[in-house]
């Protein structure tokens, strides 16, 4: 089984309602809901302007002005709830990154040493062995 990753854990740690609250505002910021939208609202006008059924909400549509205004004040709170979380998530991710990095730099610096060490040791050895055949 792998390590779990910064979202994984991220991912666990939401509420039901922040859960609902992403799928919501994932749900409103997509073409497929404006598109949706639109066809509905050609719907509404179109059925209440030709009038088969009858004109519920005539010209200029003050129930449907109703109905966006009603979606608006509930959609600006759960988007704005979802935007706040995707700072979060920046700042977890931004500090995960943070601390990859200040792992990879410490393993560089005890790599460096290591590579110092042998380099130390083989320059002694060349010397010794300089030495060795300067005696000879």
């Amino acid at each position: 089984m792998s390590a779990k990753t910064w979202l994984d854990k991220h991912k666990e740690s939401l509420t039901p309602g922040q859960r609902i609250a992403d799928s919501v505002a994932n749900g409103m910021g997509s073409w497929g809901f404006i598109i949706g939208q639109s066809i509905f609202v050609v719907i509404w006008m179109t059925m209440n302007v030709i009038g088969f059924i009858r004109h519920w909400d005539p010209y200029p549509f003050i129930l449907l002005n109703l109905i966006f205004s009603t979606q608006a004040a509930y959609a600006a709170p759960i988007i704005m709830m979802a935007q706040n979380r995707q700072s979060q998530r920046d700042r977890v991710q931004a500090q995960a990154d943070f601390d990859t990095n200040l792992e990879a730099k410490k393993e560089i610096e005890a790599l460096q040493v290591q590579l110092n060490k042998i380099e130390t040791e083989k320059l002694d050895e060349i010397i010794r062995i300089l030495q060795e055949m300067k005696k000879d």
